[in-house]
């Protein structure tokens, strides 16, 4: 069975994050739109699936909608998206090897946040409002219930939780650039997607669906949601930039 090492995914990282940071700004635009799309559609596959389990089941409707909820990301990295919590992996560490210059990241984090938005939305409002799909019965409940709960969490919660998540998603990202086959790379996707979801951790892209999801239902707030998205960013950059790539950077970078 073939198998890349650690070593050689942090090589194949870095080339990914010079990648990302170096390409035309609406290249990031489009392929950031794209990836917020893609998630957006996840967590609504997640939302439809899981709104009918019955109250008898406990908590199995989250993890009925965590197993279809990698959807998202691995149309991201199949068919093509640039999501902000994999760049928050991969842009350090092109940094961290001395390939990209801080103004190339930044611009980079920037972009892709608001082409995931932008795509996030779209779905939210399209699909969830003007469709309907996310505005009646069941499917309505449970994105109200889901967007409740991420957004009564404190800052410190929110942050926490945004590490959490994002350690786990720049896993999936991590583990895909060594996969050698098409299995392989559903594999590393959907595991440590599925897990992060299933524990009730935070994305700050997912939440970019979720929340407007529920604002444009009339159960929440803009303000609530800008609250929201400045622990879970902070913590999805952590999570990313410190916990997978810092930490392999320094490992097998150090030389460097």
């Amino acid at each position: 069975m073939s198998y890349t090492n650690p070593s050689e995914i942090t090589q194949m990282a870095v080339m990914a994050g010079v990648r990302k940071a170096t390409q035309p700004v609406r290249k990031q635009v489009l392929l950031g739109f794209a990836a917020g799309a893609f998630i957006a559609l996840g967590f609504m596959l997640a939302i439809k699936v899981s709104a009918g389990v019955p109250a008898a089941w406990g908590g199995m409707n989250n993890f009925i909608g965590a197993l279809v909820f990698p959807l998202g990301l691995i149309l991201c990295l199949a068919a093509g998206g640039e999501l902000l919590t994999g760049n928050m992996m991969a842009v350090p560490i092109a940094w961290y090897a001395g390939k990209i210059n801080l103004r190339q990241w930044s611009v980079n984090w920037a972009v892709i946040t608001i082409g995931n938005m932008a795509g996030a939305i779209f779905v939210a409002y399209v699909f969830g409002h003007l469709a309907g799909i996310t505005e009646h019965g069941e499917e309505l409940a449970r994105t109200v219930a889901l967007a409740s709960a991420k957004l009564d969490e404190p800052f410190h919660a929110a942050f926490i939780s945004g590490i959490g998540c994002n350690w786990l998603v720049s896993l999936a990202v991590w583990m895909s650039y060594g996969a050698k086959d098409g299995t392989g790379f559903a594999m590393s996707v959907w595991f440590p997607t599925m897990a992060f979801v299933a524990l009730g951790f935070q994305h700050v892209v997912a939440n970019m669906f979720l929340v407007p999801a529920a604002i444009f239902a009339g159960e929440a707030s803009w303000s609530a949601f800008l609250g929201n998205f400045v622990p879970v960013f902070l913590g999805n950059a952590v999570g990313g930039g410190l916990f997978v790539g810092g930490l392999y950077a320094a490992v097998y970078l150090k030389h460097q």
